[in-house]
């Protein structure tokens, strides 16, 4: 992917250069209505380049900034339900816990019915 990357700012400057070369002709510019500008072609034309490249290394920064704020949103996020996971692991074993105490104040099936059939057949 570098190499292609390469090939391609290499060719679109080789293309710059070679208009510029070309075209150094003055050419007027104008902003507003009153404000114009008298450049050569070529000057134009870095001026633009340059503006277009500033722009958008602005941009890509810009971008930057907004995933790393939201990866950080989402790492508190992520913290936050780790959080509520830990939570709810030592409520379910608290509530074990309980269950297993009530289970062992309970008399055993197999005692109580064993029990009762033994009563029954003496009575």
């Amino acid at each position: 992917m570098r190499q292609l990357n390469f090939l391609l700012i290499f060719s679109f400057g080789l293309a710059t250069v070679m208009f510029t070369l070309e075209n150094t002709e003055p050419t007027t510019v104008r902003f507003l209505p009153g404000a114009a500008v008298t450049l050569p072609l070529a000057a134009l034309l870095l001026v633009v380049c340059g503006v277009g490249a500033a722009a958008a290394w602005v941009f890509a920064v810009w971008i930057g900034v907004v995933k790393k704020v939201e990866l950080m949103q989402d790492r508190t996020e992520i913290d936050a339900q780790q959080v509520r996971i830990r939570e709810l692991e030592d409520d379910l074993q608290r509530y074990r816990a309980t269950v297993d105490a009530q289970l062992a104040l309970l008399p055993a099936a197999g005692e109580s019915s064993g029990a009762t059939a033994a009563a029954d057949s003496a009575g």
